[in-house]
């Protein structure tokens, strides 16, 4: 079982950065790849970016790729989204998801996810 908690979301204008947060429970967030998914209102929920568990290879939607970094810190079981360059239609409610298996963009294959955290990108 773990749990995941996001932060570090906000309002920030055209052009700005943020780095998003996801804190996980337990001993064994090594043996999970993480991903960011994000919804927006009315839209389904969509894969951002994922880290796979020890090696850290990295994957990223197209929407985000060159502006957006995710990286994990396996001793503090913390996974970050690092954007830059934020654009309006990045805003949107953003979730931090787990699973023990390869980096995949379907939401159904988590088997684990935070609340969501609020990014508002004004323009």
């Amino acid at each position: 079982q773990v749990q995941l908690v996001e932060s570090g979301g906000g309002l920030v204008q055209a052009g700005g950065s943020l780095r998003l947060s996801c804190a996980a429970s337990g001993r064994t967030f090594n043996t999970y790849t993480m991903a960011w998914f994000r919804q927006a209102p009315g839209k389904e929920r969509e894969f951002v970016a994922g880290i796979t568990r020890s090696i850290g290879n990295t994957y990223y939607a197209n929407s985000v790729k060159g502006r957006f970094t995710i990286s994990r810190d396996n001793a503090k079981n913390t996974v970050y989204l690092q954007m830059n360059s934020l654009k309006p239609e990045d805003t949107a409610v953003y979730y931090c998801a787990a699973r023990r298996a390869i980096v995949v963009v379907t939401t159904s294959d988590y088997d684990y996810w935070g609340q969501g955290t609020q990014v508002t990108v004004s323009s």
